[in-house]
Parts: structure tokens; C-alpha cells; sequence
């Protein structure tokens, strides 16, 4: 029997907390590769690829150094923590792997599966929230206890749950690391998110320019109808203040008409184009 304290140690503080709930002392020993089976709640689906083969040549160098933690299932072991190191010790050829057994419900194992992996910083901001999502329809918690459990805010635990309502193509986006969990953040809610999350793409935006953005769509600027020629001369000169610009505006009775801009040179005319890029 191994000591418990020195499996702790080496299992990061979140895991350590888990495993001194567990109702027995864990065992550590060494198994076949091919008798662990992966964690069915496990709620990360895409491992990068160039992580994963930095990991497999360490485990080639050094082999692996964490143990990976296991349950019984039935004549098979199921992973709780440790599938990267899992699946990288098969890329390596390893025919065996150091594990620590545990004694785990389907509850500690999505816990400690959640843990593991909210804890590291590539996490995918959508596996992240089903990963919540499960620990509430499946297991009874409600955002506080998430939040209490996970170590994060409850503000947190809202805004990673409600990245689940955007529409399949945006989710996709935010799965690809296309759009930033902060961008994905500004398109809840919004019916056209996918055409304004394709231009945040193309544009390269910050979040705090997709949040301008965004706040343009939801408040459209209302132009008053010009009915006399007064209010037409007061609109030309102040887009003329505005733009440095000569301005010229054809209005008809009908409230039909067109609106031009006349520019002396190049540099007047980028500056046109930056100004209606930005805002629309």
C-alpha cells in the first residue's frame, strides 16, 4: 500500500480534496494498458494534437511520471483522471501504466473528471459548460453548488451555461477556438449571432470591439425623417463637421433620395471607409 499523502501531493489540491473523500484508502500499482477504459463522463472531447505528442515524447523520455486514476468496472478499469496520459502512454508503446485505484460513484467520477480539467487553461469553454450542465441535470446541483465546488464564481458557472443556448454553428466556432469564450460571451441571445461572429472572425475584433459591435445591432440608430430644407442644411453641416467631408443630400417628397460624400483625396477617402467599417 502506497502512502496516501504522497498520492495527494501529486494529484494537484482539487483531486486531493476528491480523493480524501473517498470512503477507502486509495491502491497503487501498476496495470495493463489494455485493461483501462476510458471515462464515459469525461467532458473533454478534443485533445490538440500538438500537446498530445509533446506529452507522448516526454512519456518516452521519462515515462509517466502522475499516475493515472482509476475505478473498477467490472473485469476493466475506467479512468476518473488521466486519459491525455492514457492515450499519450499507448502513442509511446507502453504495455503498462502506474494508476491509483479509487473507490468512486458515477458522481465522484464526473467530479474529479471535472476538476482535472477545469483546472487546466486549454480547456474547451463548451465542454467546460456541459461538464456543469451534467452536474446539474444529472446529479441535482444548482449553480451555487457548482460554483462552490468548482472554485469559481457563480456569475462564472451563468456565463459558461448560457454558451450552450447560442445556436450549433456558433458553438462550433467556439469549439474550433475560432471566437474566444469572452467573444461567444456578446452573441448570447442574439438572433443573427452566427453572421456577427463570422464578422468578428473576419475582422480580427477584441471582445471590446465585438461588444460595440453587438451594442449597434441591438440599438440601431434612428435617423429622424427630413421634411424641409432647413433640417436637411442642418444635417449636411453637421456630417460635414463630422466626416471634414463636402456633403450633398437629395432629398425628395416622397422621402426617397440619395446622400454623397465628395473627397479631395486618397487619405480623406480611408478615412471614410475606416469610419464606416468600424460602426457597421
Amino acid at each position: 500500500m502506497t502512502n496516501t499523502l504522497k498520492l495527494k501531493k501529486g494529484l494537484g489540491r482539487g483531486l486531493s480534496s476528491l480523493i480524501g473523500d473517498t470512503t477507502s484508502e486509495p491502491k497503487s500499482n501498476k496495470v495493463s494498458i489494455s485493461s483501462i477504459i476510458r471515462n464515459k463522463f469525461q467532458p473533454r472531447k478534443n485533445f490538440k494534437q500538438e500537446q498530445m505528442e509533446e506529452l507522448t515524447n516526454s512519456i518516452k523520455e521519462r515515462g509517466i511520471i502522475q499516475p493515472i486514476v482509476v475505478r473498477k468496472k467490472d473485469d476493466k478499469y475506467e479512468i476518473v483522471a488521466g486519459e491525455r496520459r492514457w492515450q499519450a502512454a499507448q502513442n509511446a508503446g507502453l504495455h503498462e501504466v502506474p494508476v491509483v485505484e479509487i473507490q468512486a460513484d458515477d458522481l465522484k467520477s464526473l467530479e474529479f473528471a471535472i476538476v482535472e480539467n477545469v483546472q487546466r487553461d486549454d480547456l474547451n469553454p463548451i465542454e467546460e459548460a456541459n461538464g456543469y450542465k451534467r452536474l446539474i441535470d444529472e446529479f441535482r446541483y444548482d449553480q451555487d453548488k457548482v460554483a462552490k465546488f468548482i472554485g469559481k464564481s457563480r456569475t462564472h458557472i451563468a456565463n459558461s451555461l448560457r454558451l450552450l443556448s447560442l445556436p450549433n454553428d456558433v458553438i462550433k466556432l467556439i469549439e474550433e477556438h475560432k471566437i474566444s469564450q469572452g467573444h461567444a460571451k456578446v452573441l448570447v441571445g442574439l438572433e443573427n449571432s452566427y453572421q456577427i461572429a463570422k464578422k468578428i472572425i473576419d475582422k480580427k475584433l477584441s471582445v471590446r470591439q465585438a461588444e460595440s459591435l453587438v451594442r449597434l445591432y441591438k440599438s440601431p440608430k434612428k435617423f429622424k425623417v427630413i421634411t424641409n430644407d432647413s433640417n436637411i442644411k442642418a444635417l449636411v453641416k453637421s456630417l460635414e463637421e463630422k466626416t471634414g467631408l463636402t456633403i450633398k443630400i437629395n432629398h425628395k417628397k416622397n422621402n426617397k433620395g440619395n446622400l454623397s460624400f465628395e473627397y479631395n483625396n486618397a487619405d480623406q477617402l480611408d478615412r471614410l471607409v475606416m469610419v464606416i467599417k468600424a460602426n457597421y
